[in-house]
């Protein structure tokens, strides 16, 4: 076992990090080292993911490399660092969260040019492990490399999964389970938690810092703008607006959908309880602890906006120091969120259906009745309109119903001027083959507990083309048998 504590030289994986959030005001992070494990090994490594940031796969894979994914080393130019956030979680106020058990090693600029942090959950302990141990079981670190790969691969904003890795450790939850590393890349850790864990303390100067910060490196032309945190808070809620509508036309339900885990570029954060849906139902919930139903599919455009409210007030006193002047313009900004959402959603619901516009968002809510009603399965029963009789196949006591829909369906196609084949390549780009089902991914995990990797690797590859029609792996588009339902999901901290 290397020991980051022993002086040694920093590892080069093949260009060095960097760390500007480190040089911010030291009361947004804490300096902190990963505490080593005693057997590191490589689970699972994305390649791909790898080279866009400028890595070498194969330093990474190397004894070396390993030893700094696992915490155990620092690559050369590493600062590592745990963040301070706070958060509503199911609606409950919580003015000390932060990260408990992920250690943010640094950052690195990707082919594209756009910058990306580099953090290792489950890396220990920190100043808000709350009494936690600060590790990861396998279990969740595998559920969120397939489920971020998989939403990357459907062309959802998210964080990644650069690699999984053993400890070798055990770790106690509700019985000894297999401890792991999850390193996940991500273009900001910053959340709507981490502004309210500064206004909750009054601490102006700190808040106009991480506001600059979060400007300066994702969102440019807030800078030039007559009020820079007004045009922030304009572009998040267009952000969100777009991210949860492109959650909901992919069945897709985060599970826990807390201030903290609202990510302030618009990407999809956290997989604890994240699941996606086989048969449609618009109040589903997987989340073991989302009792209430608060993050259910349905009601996630509601919950982002909810969130959003608490990051304008945040801003408030960014915005104008006459908060007479402020609440209204952030009040303004937020509202704009149902507007913005509603024609997000339109436009993927109609695309969905093989229309180019926000048409046919009415015909969308129809089929979704439909399919709800039926009990149908959400992925197969949109990839299925590109031919009348599998879709009505899904709806053996209303075919009548549906027949009426199809050709309302029919009659909108051609009022848009929109060809048979048209609507077929449009549906296509829009609903997935392939998803990451939840028994499925249980599956692999419980493979890979008992140390088979290949069912992890084969699903991956199954899920990374998710709109290409593929017989090799058409054991991957079926929902699950009644004995395979996984009703309840994790979070796995």
């Amino acid at each position: 076992m290397t020991d980051i504590h022993a002086a040694h030289t920093p590892v080069d994986l093949g260009g060095v990090l960097e760390n500007t959030f480190a040089q911010l005001p030291e009361t947004l992070f804490e300096r902190v080292l990963p505490t080593p494990v005693s057997d590191p090994s490589l689970l699972a490594l994305n390649q791909a993911l790898a080279s866009s940031l400028g890595l070498d796969a194969d330093r990474l894979a190397s004894v070396d490399g390993v030893s700094v994914l696992a915490g155990n080393a620092l690559a050369k130019g590493s600062v590592p660092i745990a963040t301070a956030y706070a958060g509503h979680q199911f609606g409950n106020w919580v003015p000390q969260l932060g990260d408990g058990r992920a250690i943010f090693i640094g950052e690195r600029i990707d082919e594209t040019g756009l910058r990306q942090e580099v953090q290792l959950k489950g890396a220990g302990r920190t100043a808000w492990s709350r009494g936690g141990d600060g590790r990861c079981a396998l279990g969740p670190a595998i559920r969120e490399y397939v489920l971020s790969e998989a939403m990357h691969a459907l062309g959802v904003p998210t964080t990644r999964a650069l690699a999984v890795l053993a400890t070798g450790d055990m770790i106690l939850r509700e019985t000894l389970l297999p401890g792991a590393i999850v390193v996940r890349i991500a273009r900001s850790h910053v959340r709507v938690g981490t502004f309210q864990y500064f206004t909750a303390r009054g601490d102006l100067d700190t808040l106009r810092s991480l506001m600059t910060h979060v400007i300066d490196n994702h969102f440019v032309e807030a800078a030039n703008a007559e009020r820079p945190a007004l045009a922030l808070l304009d572009e998040v809620v267009k952000r969100q607006a777009e991210l949860v509508a492109q959650w909901m036309s992919v069945g897709f339900i985060h599970g826990v959908m807390n201030t903290d885990n609202c990510c302030i570029v618009g990407d999809t954060i956290d997989y604890g309880p994240a699941a996606f849906m086989d048969e449609f139902n618009s109040h589903k919930v997987f989340s073991s602890i989302d009792v209430q139903g608060r993050y259910a599919w349905a009601n996630q455009p509601q919950m982002a906006h909810w969130n959003l409210g608490n990051f304008a007030q945040c801003l408030l006193p960014l915005i104008d120091e006459d908060m007479e002047v402020a609440v209204p313009l952030a009040q303004q900004s937020v509202n704009a969120f149902a507007d913005g959402y509603k024609s997000a959603w339109a436009h993927k619901l109609s695309a969905k259906l093989g229309l180019p516009d926000a048409s046919a968002a009415d015909l969308g809510h129809r089929y979704l009745g439909l399919l709800e009603e039926a009990g149908a399965d959400f992925t197969q029963g949109f990839r299925a309109l590109g031919d009348y009789t599998t879709a009505q196949s899904l709806f053996e006591q209303l075919i009548p119903e549906f027949d009426q829909w199809w050709t309302d369906r029919d009659a909108a196609l051609r009022m848009a001027d929109v060809s048979a084949e048209q609507a077929r390549i449009c549906m296509a780009a829009q609903n997935p083959v392939r998803i990451p089902r939840n028994h499925q991914v249980e599956s692999v995990i419980q493979s890979a507990l008992s140390g088979d990797m290949t069912p992890l690797q084969e699903l991956v590859a199954a899920l990374a083309h998710p709109y290409t029609d593929d017989e090799s792996y058409s054991a991957y588009e079926q929902p699950p048998q009644i004995t395979e339902r996984v009703t309840h999901t994790y979070c796995g901290t």
